[in-house]
């Protein structure tokens, strides 16, 4: 198997570890100077070393038409843990009959291309933002998370990780529930290699019915600071998603 670019992956089965990189060129602020907004500032670049140095600080880029760059670092954080997930009656279903696979950086590329079709609807995530996203996963900082049905791309997320906390970016799906699969098994490769949990960044209805809890931002950034030096390595292998069934369950759930 090969990783985003080419790669060959590790002999170990588990994910690339991140390459360093040189410090970044921007003196970014840090993300508790955040305006009530959660705006930290505008400007800077999408080189590696920024945005490496951006996450590492709790903060990501997130466009706006007609103005430079913004980064942000929201009050609260919406986080994901495997003891808040919700699975609801037609996911549980979906795990138990679906046949579905899931794989790690098997199609990294692929994943960020359909995140970025929206149709009319327009995108966060323009050229040089899939360009620097792919840059990253090259050098190991960002993974993805693939829901095949047989040969079917049917589903998917990506995002930054810094040790031991992933920022999911951005999901997509091509058939009912593969988005929420796909999150969901994220969060169990990720918390059962030694992952803490899966930053989901802004609160929205969607994200709390899966199971997101708010936290209060300095409560996540100091998480983050005792989190991002640990090397926290996911399997790659191709898993079934009914495993998820075993490792999620909803509090009433029949057994």
């Amino acid at each position: 198997m090969r990783a985003a670019g080419g790669a060959p992956m590790p002999a170990d089965g588990r994910a690339r570890r991140p390459r360093p990189l040189p410090p970044s060129a921007w003196a970014l602020p840090d993300g508790d100077t955040a305006d009530a907004d959660g705006l930290v500032g505008l400007g800077a670049d999408l080189a590696p070393a920024t945005l490496a140095d951006a996450y590492r600080r709790g903060i990501f880029p997130w466009p706006h038409p007609g103005v430079a760059l913004p980064w942000f670092c929201p009050d609260p954080r919406s986080v994901l843990t495997p003891d808040s997930v919700h699975l609801s009656r037609s996911c549980r279903r979906t795990l138990r009959r679906s046949g579905w696979t899931t794989t790690v950086d098997a199609a990294t590329e692929a994943v960020l291309d359909a995140c970025a079709d929206r149709g009319g609807d327009g995108t966060w995530i323009t050229p040089a933002m899939r360009g620097a996203y792919l840059q990253l996963a090259r050098l190991g900082w960002v993974h993805s998370v693939e829901v095949w049905d047989g040969a079917s791309l049917v589903g998917g997320i990506y995002g930054v990780q810094v040790g031991g906390v992933f920022t999911g970016e951005s999901m997509f799906h091509r058939a009912p529930d593969a988005s929420k699969v796909a999150l969901f098994a994220l969060l169990d490769r990720f918390t059962a290699a030694g992952g803490l949990l899966v930053d989901v960044q802004l609160p929205t209805p969607h994200l709390t019915s899966l199971g997101a809890v708010e936290v209060a931002r300095t409560t996540f950034l100091a998480t983050l600071a005792a989190q991002r030096d640990r090397e926290v390595r996911m399997p790659v292998r191709r898993e079934p998603v009914s495993r998820l069934l075993t490792r999620f369950r909803t509090p009433g759930e029949r057994q």
